[in-house]
């Protein structure tokens, strides 16, 4: 069964850092690219940011500068560095991946985590 896991939410005081990991298992042949998203309580599921399978990255402007997205291929997964993280930061982190799941030239489909709390808090 094909599935992305996130990992390495938290508590953390304000100015503190985070690593998030997203790891995709299961019969994969392939990933496009991966991004973070997060939604804070009474908030709509917002991009945080992305990567392509280039490594080409964007991010939101309220996360420019504090933030980094990467990956590893060989491990088939997704990572967000957060550092100077602030209250606002507070959210639950989601991952999602395009996936190719048959050889090619199967298409991408587009998976997503289970989600994991992010708490920015003194």
């Amino acid at each position: 069964q094909v599935q992305l896991v996130e990992s390495g939410g938290g508590l953390v005081h304000p100015g503190g850092s985070l690593r998030l990991s997203c790891a995709a298992s299961g019969s994969i042949f392939g990933i496009n690219t991966m991004g973070w998203y997060r939604q804070a309580p009474g908030k709509e599921r917002e991009l945080v940011a992305t990567i392509t399978s280039a490594d080409s990255t964007d991010y939101a402007d309220s996360v420019k500068g504090r933030f980094t997205i990467s990956r590893d291929n060989a491990r088939n997964t997704g990572y967000l560095q957060m550092n100077s993280l602030k209250p606002d930061d507070t959210a639950v982190y989601y991952c999602n991946a395009d996936l190719r799941i048959r050889p090619r030239p199967s298409p991408f489909y587009r998976y997503w985590g289970q989600g994991t709390q992010v708490t920015v808090s003194s």
